[in-house]
């Protein structure tokens, strides 16, 4: 076996191909002076090799100091450790001649599930003794070294199979190596892009008829559908039921057709060892297996044998968001490649406990799953199919009486045939191991805790820093309502740019022009009530509520922008919600939207319902010390005035000071008057947020108002109250004035202002950026409360004016961006943790040193 090539054959002769698998730890392995390192500095990333002789100058300032060897090499194993923790192709740059050194690396690649390649560069002792003389770091390299290295290489050969490496290339002489070419090959299980649609479907057991219904019922017509959707099958096609056989036909023809594809099941498993002749128990359902499969021809047996053979453990489709296995996977695993992955996927992981019945208890794998791709599994029975975590088993037990399911992806939606009977027995009654419900398991710390990356659909990603997750860990865990019932927190609203007109800190005219700059040609005023944010979450009832919320008992919540509950007791809340509930169904939407809850942003009023304390601690005691000190002290300077002395300046300021607290005292008052129970609470929706199943925040705001007007028809107890709008054209004078006007009468008459608001949701500028949702433009009035009595005298005016806004601009998109990925997880039916994510965020960012008074 020389391994060389004669150099007059052609170059395209002399290449030689050298299949690497993507994610793989490749092992480069020859005796010094073999050119290794020149080999992988030709066929991989600089990053992808870690080198031995890199680490030992790291851990010792001299890459030939071989003192340093036993740190080097702890440090060569953690950083390639690392990198196939985080899925990345990992090549080793060493020697790597002695069996020791290749065992801890075959044990490396075993624990992070990759597939461990050798390349062996077997060069003639002359030819690295040569390389190594002409490198003055290794002019005095002994002969013997290079000799013993070769003499471990040579003896290592034959074996490197046997220690474990699924692939082994061998380079033999110079020219050989020049003429290789390290071609990455994708994973098997790698579907990625494979986008669909697809259609799941659950644990078939030899129920052909079953499968035969139900392919027609998702609409394939002779194994094909239509409009191109692919079928793929969980596995356990075979057993149990009447006609293995005839489930084995159709799904074969459909994988071989490319209308299907499959992963096998622990019953295809134990198949395949039979039909190659292994000795193996006629037990759960094989028996009647081998005796329909007799009636069979030998050709048919064989393809049988080879279908299973070439089934893959699990697929990793749709860009990375749909995992399919039989037996469920951790994230951990997906898209890796060892025997525990895949005996993971074909029989799940047990407590090794086992139940009343003797069968084993499977371990709860999806209570803890956290990862972001969904997986669609079967293997264990249950008698309806539930989300758990962004998990869901198909199998519910169609040779058992049940039923055959397949979900449509990405439409998450399930389809079923009923079975035709019961085929067999089952040796327990269906049920699952783990707690259903869309929710899975409740929130965890480590969900939330320490710096977050969030990544939203709409602004890319949003980053929450540890502090501020401490801070909103905090409000969440000892003031919040339950974190079921908190599916959004609306975002911080930014100002209007600041106003330089005479008398005028804000100014709709500013907020007008800057939708314009962005390009937004309409823009929807709305009338901003005098309360406080609120959202409704309204189920239909208590049902709707435990179904999806997983809740027993409310029928939804009533909450502050930061998740506090509005009234100290859940009666009141459920009285609020119950007037609500009988407007939406008077107004018919629960029909119309198909839905049985909704999610409402609103106004609740008055303010003083949750500012009560703030009133009385701050705005109140303003007011009373004004009154208390001012007139007296009017009176005197008057007294003063009146026997002849000059003090008119100071006087006037007096009136001045005493006019601006009235006008403060005014100002709040409006925001406040007397309840009792709900007599007196008024609730103004204005907006829609979600229903089942879809997220209407993109809803236009004209359409989303009209919704509204339709609740606060329907509503016959006085609770709700309408929104007030102004439609405004950005580029239209005429229309921008009228804006300005309604501004003005609004203000005019008391009111807070009003909030501007793009016509079109999720609005974009011209170059593509999300733009501000709304934008608030305070009455001047209002802003007394908020700045102080005396804010409006000019030399105030011209200190505020130099407000910065641009970090209360930066926040109100990042809150938008958090609140719009929170609706979309919660229609799309994402487990708790996931809807949590991004809603948490926002309250963290709440936390964030911004003035208060924007």
């Amino acid at each position: 076996m020389t391994g060389t090539t004669a150099v007059t054959e052609p170059a395209a002769e002399r290449t030689r191909t050298l299949p690497v698998t993507d994610l793989s730890l490749v092992v480069l392995v020859g005796a010094t002076g073999s050119g290794k390192s020149t080999f992988a500095r030709r066929h991989f990333k600089p990053t992808e090799v870690v080198s031995s002789d890199f680490c030992r100058g790291l851990v010792s300032d001299d890459e030939n100091d071989q003192s340093a060897s036993r740190d080097a090499f702890d440090v060569l194993h953690y950083i390639a450790g690392k990198r196939l923790a985080a899925g990345r192709l990992t090549v080793v740059d060493a020697t790597n001649v002695q069996p020791e050194a290749r065992r801890q690396l075959v044990r490396l690649a075993r624990e992070h599930d990759v597939l461990p390649i050798a390349i062996v560069l077997d060069v003639p002792e002359e030819v690295c003794a040569a390389r190594n003389a002409a490198r003055p770091d290794r002019a005095d390299m002994p002969r013997h070294v290079i000799r013993r290295h070769r003499s471990e290489l040579r003896r290592s050969l034959r074996g490197l199979e046997r220690e474990g490496f699924r692939k082994v290339h061998v380079l033999r002489g110079t020219e050989e190596i020049e003429a290789a070419e390290v071609v990455l090959e994708k994973r098997y299980n790698d579907l990625r892009h494979l986008t669909g649609p697809f259609d799941i479907v659950g644990d078939i057991h030899g129920c052909s008829a079953e499968l035969e219904a139900l392919l027609a019922k998702l609409g394939y017509v002779d194994g094909r559908h239509p409009e191109g959707r692919t079928a793929v099958f969980v596995g356990d096609l075979v057993d149990r039921g009447p006609d293995s056989p005839g489930v084995l036909r159709r799904v074969m023809g459909m994988v071989e057709s490319g209308d299907a594809l499959c992963v096998p099941g622990n019953h295809e498993n134990k198949l395949a060892r039979w039909l190659a002749g292994r000795s193996v128990r006629h037990s759960h359902g094989l028996a009647e297996t081998v005796e329909q499969l007799g009636r069979e021809d030998d050709a048919f047996r064989l393809r049988v044998r080879a279908f299973i053979d070439g089934l893959v453990s699990h697929y990793v489709l749709d860009g990375g968001r749909l995992v399919v296995c039989h037996a469920g996977l951790p994230e951990k695993y997906h898209g890796r490649t060892s025997g525990r992955v895949r005996s993971h996927a074909l029989y799940g992981e047990t407590t090794g406990e086992t139940d009343e019945y003797g069968l084993p208890v499977r371990h709860p794998w999806a209570e803890e799953y956290r990862g972001r791709a969904t997986v669609v599994y079967g293997h264990t029975p249950v008698p309806d199919t539930s989300w758990v975590n962004n998990t869901i088993c198909l199998d519910t037990g169609a040779v058992f009486g049940g039923r055959l399911t397949a979900l449509r992806w990405p439409e998450r939606e399930l389809v079923d045939v009923p079975a035709e009977r019961v085929w067999y027995e089952p040796a327990r009654p269906l049920a699952t191991d783990a707690p259903g419900g869309h929710q899975g398991r409740p929130l965890d710390l480590a969900d939330v805790h320490g710096r977050r990356v969030v990544e939203t659909r709409h602004a890319g990603n949003v980053t929450v820093r540890e502090e501020n997750a401490a801070a909103a860990l905090e409000v969440m865990s000892r003031f919040a309502v339950d974190p079921r019932l908190v599916p959004y927190l609306p975002p911080t609203m930014a100002p209007t740019p600041t106003s330089g007109l005479d008398g005028f800190l804000e100014h709709p005219a500013e907020a007008f022009a800057a939708y314009a700059a962005d390009g937004v040609a309409r823009v929807l005023c709305e009338e901003k009530h005098m309360g406080s944010r609120a959202v409704a979450l309204v189920c239909r009832d208590a049902a709707a509520a435990r179904e999806r919320f997983g809740v027993d008992g409310p029928t939804g919540s009533l909450y502050t922008r930061t998740g506090r509950p509005f009234f100290p007791d859940g009666a009141t809340t459920e009285a609020v919600l119950d007037r609500v509930r009988s407007a939406v169904t008077a107004a018919g939407l629960w029909e119309e939207l198909d839905t049985d809850w909704l999610l409402l942003d609103a106004e609740l009023m008055p303010w003083s319902l949750k500012a009560g304390g703030l009133l009385r601690a701050q705005y109140a005691a303003v007011g009373a010390a004004a009154g208390a000190s001012l007139p007296g002290a009017t009176a005197a300077l008057e007294a003063v005035a009146a026997r002849g002395v000059d003090v008119s300046a100071l006087l006037g300021r007096q009136r001045e000071r005493a006019a601006d607290t009235a006008a403060f005292t005014e100002a709040y008052r409006r925001y406040c008057w007397p309840v009792d129970g709900l007599d007196g609470v008024r609730l103004a929706p204005f907006q829609v947020l979600a229903a089942r199943g879809r997220s209407l925040a993109g809803l236009p705001h004209d359409e989303q108002l009209a919704l509204v007007d339709r609740l606060v028809a329907a509503d016959g107890t006085g609770l709700l109250r309408g929104t007030g709008r102004l439609l405004v054209d950005t580029g239209d004078e005429a229309s921008v004035r009228a804006g300005v006007d309604w501004w003005l009468e609004l203000t005019g008459r008391g009111g807070e202002g009003m909030v501007v608001k793009p016509l079109r949701a999720l609005a974009r500028s011209g170059s593509g950026r999300l733009v501000q949702p709304g934008v608030k433009c305070r009455g001047r009035e209002y802003l007394r409360i908020v700045y102080g009595p005396e804010y409006t005298r000019p030399e105030n005016l011209r200190r505020l004016r130099s407000r910065s806004l641009g970090h209360k601009r930066s926040l109100a998109l990042r809150e938008y961006a958090l609140g719009l990925e929170a609706l979309d997880r919660l229609a799309a039916g994402e487990p708790l943790w996931r809807v949590h994510e991004p809603v948490f965020a926002v309250l963290a960012l709440e936390s964030e040193p911004v003035d208060p008074r924007l």
